[in-house]
């Protein structure tokens, strides 16, 4: 039995008056989308979309404008409605959900996080954060209560009674945040919450959500079409085009193992050095020749995984190869001079 707890299979979304036609004549002609806007006038959203989460995870989705990134994470909650596929959502079958189920997950299930997060203006920040308890029709003191303990997650303590139009932008979205938290839900969807905001704010509001994320353990589809963001936040990454998604990997896989070229020219100008870990670059210890005789009880141990800017720095203060160590802490590997080179460079030793 699976723990993911997300599942999207085969999903595809087609915008139009004969998306259905247009769905079959993919099935049957396998049409590209470019033929499918020719012919029936539809617009492919998403094109044969499948993966899946697991508990606790961060999943980057990112592409560039029009990728079907947006498209793809308002499936997860039937913001919109598939043509064709399966959504599973912490067991459940998105699909066959009647409009009250649907209504009673969005509400304690799934949190919702947008870049325009759409505040109540007339709303207090307390009052904004404890409105999906309103709702659901909790008691005052509970949503003020649950609110406040929000509020100060996301290190809003005191701004309580202010409303939004006296709040900054990156101020706003933890209001953001802090009311998708109030309900405690199990999933979080955050489709570029960051992306309006100053690089400083944004880079501060992006380790808030990491500390708060490792704490709930909340598991989590974030949108961006920034892969330093991407690569910063997500423990795996898929990367979109034309509705479809390309490539799925950890940050370490899509930087130095690109699927195709489209995917090789986002992470042309992405530095290594913080990606790439020992265990990818090594030579097992039973397979080293060394080039003259070496000494491994004299050499510097590293972990398995040590990034490849703390191995230079290692490699810096010694002469001696590295010697890589397993979870266990016995010697697995060796990164000499040579294979940290071919790791600077990408390649494999």
């Amino acid at each position: 039995m699976s723990d993911s707890v997300i599942e999207m299979n085969n999903v595809w979304k087609i915008f139009g008056a004969d998306a259905d036609a247009a769905m079959e004549a993919v099935r049957t002609r396998n049409l590209s989308k470019t033929d499918v806007l020719r012919e029936f006038n539809c617009v492919v959203g998403i094109a044969d979309v499948s993966f899946s989460v697991e508990k606790g995870e961060i999943f980057c989705v990112m592409g560039l404008s029009g990728s079907g990134k947006s498209t793809l994470v308002r499936h997860l909650n039937r913001l919109i409605e598939p043509t064709a596929g399966s959504i599973t959502v912490l067991g459940q079958d998105m699909i066959s959900l009647s409009d009250a189920d649907l209504r009673q997950v969005r509400a304690r299930k799934i949190g919702m996080v947008f870049q325009h997060m759409a505040l109540l203006q007339h709303r207090t920040v307390r009052d904004n954060v404890a409105f999906p308890l309103q709702v659901r029709g909790e008691p005052k003191l509970h949503r003020w209560a649950v609110s406040q303990r929000c509020l100060d997650r996301v290190d809003l303590t005191g701004y309580e009674d202010r409303f939004p139009h006296e709040l900054s932008g990156g101020m706003q979205q933890r209001v953001g945040l802090a009311r998708a938290l109030a309900s405690d839900p199990d999933v979080l969807l955050m489709d570029e919450p960051f992306s309006a905001l100053d690089p400083l704010i944004r880079r501060q509001l992006q380790d808030q959500f990491m500390a708060l994320s490792a704490e709930l353990g909340k598991t989590t589809v974030f949108i961006t079409h920034d892969l330093d963001e991407a690569i910063r936040i997500g423990n795996r990454i898929a990367i979109m085009k034309d509705g479809r998604i390309v490539q799925i990997g950890t940050p370490e896989e899509i930087v130095t193992q690109p699927a195709d070229d489209y995917v090789r020219d986002f992470v042309e100008g992405i530095s290594k050095l913080k990606l790439v870990f020992a265990h990818s670059i090594m030579v097992p210890i039973d397979e080293y020749v060394p080039s003259r005789p070496i000494d491994l009880d004299e050499a510097p141990r590293a972990h398995h995984g040590t990034d490849l800017d703390h191995l230079i720095d290692i490699a810096i203060t010694t002469e001696h190869v590295t010697v890589i160590t397993g979870d266990d802490g016995d010697d697995i590997g060796i990164v000499d001079r040579a294979t940290l080179l071919k790791g600077i460079q990408g390649g494999k030793a």
